[in-house]
């Protein structure tokens, strides 16, 4: 069995603990010199490519800078980072619940997206416990989407990191979700829920569809109130993206603040943080796969439209 080729490690530091961005020259194509096949690949604006080389911001593996002449070699790496625009800053803290040499456990609030991507780069919790707790190799074992908050499990060591997303991977971990919805006593729960769910990319919302189900989620009500307000308990067994958003939508119990189910709402200006998406990455249990210690974590966070509905502006449903 072939072994994979090893990738040199980067170059270049990280700026504000981003990556640079790692480019790999294909087996093959028309290409003369790195610089065509950059220009192809990126889809930069005009003379940003050539710009770049030209101050020296692509490097190869050596850390010394390639020219615009320099010749195509196959399965070459070259390094640069990418242009960091100005971000709205989430104004919340991001806590840290536990830390040792292996994993840390972060309690993440609403809107802050978990790793880079699109327009959240630098704003993100994997940047900001890189910069914050100064490990620049930390990594996210799994993700919770930006509107989501709760707990968060990041790894220290890359070479550890696959051990643990194999946790989520095998659905070795208990997770435990807390939402904020409408009540209706219609209702009948508690009940498990399963269903077909596609998420197309480039796609805002996942929808269901037919087919075998690969989306389970268990649905408990623990609280209701005369406002018609209800606090819910959610227990996903699988892991599809917008699953707990999409179940809860289907019973006609839209999660609160949900911008996308049951339907696309527009988009809000930005560093509009008024109504946060009611939904908590509550608990977190597992076994260390590399210490045998058995985790629980439980997030601190609390949801504002249960506790305090009038003062967070949340309009209770009619």
């Amino acid at each position: 069995m072939s072994r994979r080729p090893r990738i040199p490690p980067a170059p270049l530091p990280q700026r504000q603990g981003i990556d640079p961005v790692r480019v790999k020259l294909p087996p093959d194509g028309p290409w003369e010199t790195v610089r065509d096949h950059l220009v192809a690949r990126l889809s930069a604006p005009d003379g940003v490519v050539d710009g770049m080389l030209d101050d020296g911001l692509i490097v190869g593996a050596d850390g010394r800078p390639v020219a615009r002449d320099t010749a195509y070699v196959p399965g070459m790496f070259v390094w640069f980072h990418r242009e960091l625009h100005a971000e709205e800053r989430v104004p919340f803290p991001l806590d840290v619940v536990y830390r040792d040499d292996h994993i840390v456990v972060a309690d993440k609030p609403h809107f802050l997206a978990t790793t880079p991507r699109g327009s959240h780069v630098v704003e993100t919790a994997l940047a900001r416990l890189r910069r914050d707790l100064g490990i620049p190799r930390l990594s996210a074992a799994h993700r919770l989407d930006r509107l989501t908050a709760g707990l968060v499990l990041f790894t220290v060591r890359p070479a550890e990191r696959g051990a643990y997303q194999s946790l989520f991977a095998e659905r070795r971990v208990g997770k435990e979700y807390e939402a904020i919805a409408p009540y209706d006593a219609t209702v009948a729960l508690p009940r498990t829920l399963r269903s077909r769910i596609l998420k197309e990319r480039g796609v805002l919302a996942a929808q269901e569809i037919e087919g075998p189900p690969n989306a389970v989620t268990h649905i408990e009500l623990t609280a209701h109130r005369p406002d018609g307000l209800a606090r819910y308990r959610l227990l996903p067994h699988t892991g599809q993206t917008h699953q707990l958003r999409v179940h809860m939508a289907s019973l006609g119990l839209p999660i609160l603040g949900d911008p996308l189910y049951p339907t696309v709402a527009p988009p809000v200006a930005p560093g509009d943080f008024r109504h946060p998406l009611q939904l908590l990455a509550r608990v977190l249990e597992f076994t260390d796969p590399l210490t045998g210690h058995q985790h629980r974590f439980v997030s601190g966070r609390q949801l504002t439209a249960w506790e305090s509905p009038e003062a967070s502006g949340w309009a209770a449903p009619r």
